[in-house]
């Protein structure tokens, strides 16, 4: 049956590159955006929907009368929505919590009333910052690296599972997003409401407006490009801090399999990321940046450690890969080639907003 999908955080990076790839792939699905637009650069999205004809909505999910049930007839909520921003809740705290808390709120209670199934995507900062900065590393000439040996449940060389512990401080912007889980998990018990939970890891791709605290991968190919400075942060100020990258291409590919077999994964909660085989640290991003740019930038090493920051967050993503046999296809190589095309094909319109 054609599906009607509502994507709050529509013309955000993820939701609207979900967008536009399930309309492309299922040509008969009405999809709706809703988005604020206030992310700069998300209303370069509006004539890519246009063209596609996916319906877009400008609203706010902190309000509640933008989300009138009778305005909406939707089988699935794809929530994309959120300030994704770790930082933005050191500066600016009220936008954070109304925005990825309220927000919830207001989509569960849509949810509720117009029967909607939801698949939420949260992250992987729910994980505390301590408990992640307290295992055990070895370095390496290029990278620090998960040793072997963790105390922890839930940490091993191959990254964090969902069995990781939750006690403990995450960041305004983590806690929001674990308070929704919360939420999502009382509306299943109270009313039905078939939801699955994605604990993203870092997403990357085209089409992403990256920035120092959000979108690392695409700011460090775009001041390359631009021949822009760019910073060290913490940890020696040598670049060795290490993440996991996953295409959107990739979660593209799980949603999809996910809206196909909601049933039978209603009530699950997936850790989603590229893994070890697809991290890089920052030094190794920058040689990568170098190979396909042909250039070298300023690159300044900054011994103070930004709030919430961690050396090394590798995602375990075992369980769902397990669970559904999805597995990223796209090495992180491939992912900045993409980035590198994206922006050349794009660069006077992306200049104004990348830099």
């Amino acid at each position: 049956m054609p599906e009607k999908v509502l994507i709050p955080g529509g013309a955000g990076f993820v939701g609207s590159s979900l967008a536009i790839a399930l309309k492309t792939r299922h040509p008969d699905w009405e999809i709706t955006c809703f988005d604020n637009l206030r992310r700069r650069g998300s209303e370069l999205n509006l004539p890519r929907f246009k063209s596609l004809g996916i319906q877009f909505v400008h609203g706010d999910v902190r309000s509640p009368s933008d989300l009138d049930p009778s305005a909406f007839e939707v089988d699935t909520i794809l929530d994309c929505s959120a300030e994704p921003s770790v930082l933005a809740g050191f500066s600016s705290p009220q936008y954070v919590l109304q925005t990825n808390l309220l927000g919830t709120i207001n989509l569960l209670e849509l949810a509720r009333q117009v029967r909607a199934r939801l698949l939420f995507l949260s992250t992987s900062r729910v994980y505390p910052i301590q408990a992640l900065k307290s295992l055990n590393l070895k370095e390496l000439p290029t990278r620090f690296e998960l040793a072997p040996d963790q105390s922890l449940p839930g940490a091993s060389a191959e990254g964090i599972s969902e069995a990781f512990a939750l006690q403990g401080a995450r960041s305004l912007y983590g806690t929001t997003k674990l308070a929704s889980e919360l939420l999502i998990e009382e509306y299943r018990d109270a009313y039905g409401l078939p939801a699955i939970i994605n604990r993203c890891g870092v997403l990357t791709g085209p089409w992403q407006m990256g920035k120092v605290d959000q979108g690392v991968f695409v700011l460090w190919v775009a001041a390359h490009y631009f021949g822009k400075p760019l910073s060290y942060i913490g940890f020696g100020g040598t670049g060795k801090q290490v993440r996991d990258l996953l295409h959107v291409d990739d979660l593209l590919q799980l949603v999809d399999y996910q809206l196909d077999h909601f049933s039978e994964l209603d009530g699950s909660v997936f850790n989603v990321g590229g893994g070890t085989a697809n991290s890089l640290s920052l030094l190794e991003t920058t040689h990568l940046c170098q190979e396909i740019t042909g250039k070298r930038i300023e690159i300044r090493s900054v011994l103070e450690e930004r709030p919430g920051d961690m050396p090394v967050f590798i995602t375990d993503s075992a369980k769902v890969i397990q669970q559904t046999g999805w597995k990223p296809m796209k090495a992180p190589l491939t992912t900045l080639q993409e980035i590198y095309d994206w922006i050349v094909q794009n660069e006077e319109t992306l200049r104004t907003v990348l830099l």
